[in-house]
């Protein structure tokens, strides 16, 4: 099991549209598990694709970022979940690159506490790139 971590905290998954596939699937598919290493102009945004999971194998693996920010100027407006191992000081930096939430394991929830996720839940106050462009 995981938990699921917003600007609010942490919450129990509330994501009912089933098991995503993994990597690329059929038209008629809701949710998508994407690999870290997954070409994002690979993945075909249909409409009925509500969730897309992209793991994090590793905190020190930051491709995830990439994909989330390529598939939002993409277009795709669905939930972007990040899902793995993303830390607490990585949290503004998922939430700028375009991810909705972060899904953690029970055993980083313990390690690193409610209290240190809120503390960077202010991530669009502190995005000085928006605040130079003006």
């Amino acid at each position: 099991m995981s938990v699921l971590v917003t600007d609010s905290g942490f919450q129990t998954d509330d994501w009912l549209g089933g098991y995503p596939c993994p990597g690329e699937a059929a038209n008629d598919t809701t949710s998508l598990d994407l690999t870290s290493d997954t070409d994002p102009d690979g993945v075909t945004l249909t409409p009925g694709l509500k969730m897309i999971r992209v793991d994090f194998p590793s905190f020190a693996d930051g491709r995830g970022f990439t994909i989330a920010r390529q598939l939002r100027l993409r277009g795709y407006q669905g939930r972007l979940r990040a899902k793995g191992h993303v830390l607490s000081d990585q949290y503004a930096m998922a939430r700028r690159s375009g991810f909705d939430e972060v899904e953690i394991s029970y055993d980083l929830a313990a390690r690193q506490p409610e209290g240190e996720w809120l503390s960077r839940a202010n991530w669009q106050q502190h995005h000085y790139q928006a605040r130079l462009r003006g």
